[in-house]
This record gives C-alpha cells, structure tokens and sequence, in this order.
C-alpha cells in the first residue's frame, strides 16, 4: 500500500536519517568555544576603517540617519 504525503509535510519532516540533533544555545556555544566578553575594551580595533575619510563618511551617515526620524 502507498502512502501519499502531500509536499508540504515532506518538507517539514526530513527523513530520520537526516534529521539534524537539536542541541540548546548552550551547547552550541560551548561547542564552537564561545565566551562572554569581559569589558568593551575586547571589542575595540585600530584597523576598522581603512582611512580617516571612511571614517567621517561613516558618521556622517549615521548621524543623519538618527536625525532622519525626528521630523
């Protein structure tokens, strides 16, 4: 006897042998080694913008950007 399934439950449904562990955000944190940062400090780079002109077009645009919805 055949069994129909309609496409949508085919895909919404993988097959058991490619059914993929689902593992909690802790887990995968652990297992890629990620760790909180300690300070702000962590995040800071000399090497973001590539000239002082990247980084003035840079904040010019953010600026205006956050003026944009005030009016």
């Amino acid at each position: 006897m055949e069994v129909a399934v309609s496409s949508a439950e085919s895909l919404a449904q993988p097959p058991t042998n490619q059914r993929r562990e689902r593992l909690s955000l802790e887990e995968r944190v652990c297992r890629r080694g990620i760790r909180p940062i300690k300070s702000v400090d962590e995040l800071a780079r000399d090497d973001i913008f590539e000239s002082d002109e990247e980084l003035e077009s840079f904040l010019a645009d953010l600026y205006a950007s956050r003026r944009s919805g005030l009016a």
